[in-house]
Parts: C-alpha cells; sequence; structure tokens
C-alpha cells in the first residue's frame, strides 16, 4: 500500500439506508473501494462540494433532526 494511503484513523460509522446506498453506487462507479471512496470525499471535501449548497443542505439536515 502506498504510504500516503495507509489507514491510520479507524472510526465506527453507522449510515442511513439512502447513504448506505449512495456511498456504494459512487464507489462502485469511480471503481473504488468503500474505504477508498470516504478517503476521496473526505480530502478532497472542499473540491467536491458546493459551499452555498452545502449551507443550504446542512441547514435542512439539521432541522431534520431537530425535529424526531
Amino acid at each position: 500500500m502506498v504510504k500516503r494511503m495507509r489507514l491510520t484513523r479507524r472510526f465506527p460509522v453507522a449510515l442511513t439506508e439512502d447513504a448506505w446506498r449512495k456511498l456504494k453506487r459512487f464507489s462502485d462507479d469511480a471503481g473504488l473501494t468503500h474505504d477508498q471512496a470516504l478517503i476521496f470525499l473526505f480530502e478532497n471535501f472542499g473540491s467536491v462540494t458546493d459551499e452555498s449548497n452545502l449551507t443550504h443542505r446542512l441547514r435542512l439536515f439539521k432541522a431534520e433532526l431537530e425535529t424526531d
């Protein structure tokens, strides 16, 4: 394994069914493992998200959390 890709941090993750399906679809389409797909998304977070859309989506998500 490439030194840069050595996995040094692990954390338990719980996903909704929708989130799991989207992660699986993304990783399959990109030819990556689920771990590699998450690494890519987190390491490139700023360039794969639109800041104004992210802020709006985050506000909606938080509102949904408060209603549960």
